[in-house]
């Protein structure tokens, strides 16, 4: 139910009693809602909704990107972590980028294109155990806004006109994205067959053959070899997704449950528990005593994540100790409500040894979910990582290469420098919130940096406010840390927060940025919940983006 005093656009929230997908593109959202209805899991679903987010989202989701899924199956009656993240190429050493004179990895091109996507093995792990539709009718929607076009977005023509100067330097995207020196505007077509090609390849001939150890694999990596790139096609072959435990802590009674390293999603579970020892409802929504006390526990969480966060197989990270609440009420001591912290300056709780650097922000991605008629529930997540990743192509394959692998540094001492095999960072994190063990919310935003912040701000909203998923998506949002291209750690704030607010916050010395009204950088959350006492699906999607939420 709505709250009275929560914000409304105009959206309601969708309510339904069988089955339900949320994602940030309506076409996304109409091929999960087909699967669902033909009787497919809400596997299936998200698969085919992905699979047009990587057509019609390009920008944020790809073929060549990578994965990350959250699924409670009520039968085994817990939740399971799907990581589809791929590992750096076995030629990508930090001696290969030395040797070419580089300081860092670049942030585009061949070179940035170092780390195998995983995304696709992902699909294929997700539905050999809980598929139910075969696998080459999921991609029929997808190969079809491929092969006769798509129309353009306003997010897509924004971030294509931003992107101009980098298609300039990249012609295999250009040819793309920028046809005939043209930038596409919103309602326009866009046609992408190499993708369409490679789409109906992945469905005919399955993931292994007609992805990882197939045609497809080969002319990615000759392409790139051309151009100095260090993936090859054994490096295609030898990866798998793996299944792994997830991260939990607890929320005023709720279990949270959020994806274990490689991603930051004990970031977010820090958050909240540093936020639980307040009184939040007493604060009011929208007052300048929430914003000021979510942005000093994201700074004093991040702090924590910068230092600790890389491939668990790699590192020794402690979670136990940086979970526990008992850290937490100890790290809580450092938050004035009076005045704020500097965020460069904000040690971590623990300290590793290794050289304290923040990661480049970045986080153009797609998150979406999936409840079907037998309740299995699927919070899933999926990125190029900057704004059409590395801006490569892969030949003639139409795939978009993810640059994740440029987040790696090149400083041997630092958790995530760069080694073959190893992982990235990934802001990537899929949540959930559990109720007595069962799904209560599956829910999660692209954004980079702001994931675990909007993370928190779903919960809060929806736990101590009483909002709807349509409520708590559409409140007004902050981002503590560096917005795209921004070289400095400010808190952001959507221009619909109030000026008394923004003035009290100025006066704690929080170092305020004001955005437009509805910012495209707070990112585009979805969320479904399920209401046991009412037995409806409840969703909502985020007016920042262009998606739904839609059941039966």
């Amino acid at each position: 139910m709505s709250h009275p005093n929560g914000p409304h656009t105009g959206r309601p929230p969708i309510l339904s009693d069988r089955a339900m997908v949320a994602t940030s593109h309506y076409q996304s959202t109409a091929a999960g809602l087909n699967m669902l209805r033909r009787g497919g899991s809400a596997v299936d679903a998200v698969i085919a909704a992905n699979a047009v987010l990587c057509v019609a989202y390009p920008h944020y989701a790809g073929l060549g990107g990578d994965g990350f899924w959250l699924i409670h199956d009520q039968q085994g009656g817990s939740v399971q972590a799907l990581n589809a993240s791929g590992p750096a190429a076995g030629m990508a050493t930090i001696d290969y980028y030395r040797d070419r004179k580089l300081e860092s990895i670049p942030s585009r091109g061949p070179l940035a294109a170092l780390t195998v996507p995983g995304a696709v093995d992902g699909w294929r792990e997700a539905h050999e155990r809980y598929g139910k539709i075969a696998w080459e009718e999921l991609f029929d929607e997808a190969i079809y806004c491929a092969r006769e076009g798509v129309a353009v977005t306003r997010s897509l023509a924004d971030w294509m006109a931003k992107d101009r100067p980098v298609f300039s330097k990249h012609p295999s995207s250009a040819a793309i994205f920028l046809p005939g020196g043209r930038v596409l505007r919103e309602g326009d077509r866009l046609l992408q067959a190499g993708m369409a090609r490679s789409l109906k390849s992945i469905a005919r001939e399955g993931p292994r053959e007609g992805f990882y150890e197939g045609a497809i694999a080969e002319r990615i990596c000759a392409a790139l070899k051309q151009e100095d790139g260090p993936l090859r096609p054994e490096d295609f072959a030898s990866y798998r997704s793996s299944w792994v435990e997830p991260v939990t802590s607890t929320y005023r009674g709720y279990t949270t449950v959020e994806f274990p390293p490689n991603t930051q999603g004990f970031a977010a579970l820090q958050i909240l528990n540093l936020i639980e020892g307040y009184e939040v409802a007493s604060w009011g929504d929208g007052s300048f005593e929430y914003y000021h006390h979510m942005a000093e526990a994201v700074k004093l969480s991040f702090a924590d994540r910068d230092t600790w966060l890389g491939d668990p197989d790699f590192s020794d990270i402690p979670l136990h100790r940086l979970l526990s609440k008992e850290y937490a009420r100890e790290r809580r001591r450092n938050i004035d409500a009076g005045r704020a912290m500097e965020m460069e300056a904000v040690d971590p709780g623990i300290a590793s040894g290794a050289k304290f650097v923040r990661p480049g922000a970045g986080g153009d991605t797609c998150y979406f979910c999936a409840v079907d008629e037998d309740g299995l529930a699927v919070s899933a997540i999926q990125s190029v990582f900057h704004d059409f990743g590395s801006a490569e192509i892969g030949g003639d394959t139409g795939i978009l290469l993810q640059n994740r692998g440029s987040a790696f540094s090149l400083d041997g001492n630092h958790p995530n420098s760069l080694e073959p095999g190893k992982r990235p960072f990934h802001t990537l994190i899929p949540a959930m919130l559990l109720l007595d063990g069962k799904p209560h919310l599956v829910y999660g935003t692209m954004g980079g940096e702001g994931q675990p912040q909007t993370h928190a701000a779903l919960v809060t909203r929806l736990v101590d406010f009483g909002y709807d998923v349509q409520q708590a998506i559409e409140a007004p949002r902050w981002l503590m840390g560096r917005t795209w291209g921004a070289k400095t750690q400010d808190l952001s704030l959507e221009g619909r927060i109030s000026d008394e607010v923004v003035r009290e916050l100025k006066l704690r010395g929080q170092p305020i940025k004001m955005l437009e009204d509805w910012n495209d950088n707070m990112g585009h959350a979805q969320a479904i919940r399920i209401n046991r006492q009412g037995g409806f699906l409840e969703g909502g999607a985020d007016p920042r983006g262009d998606g739904f939420a839609m059941g039966y």
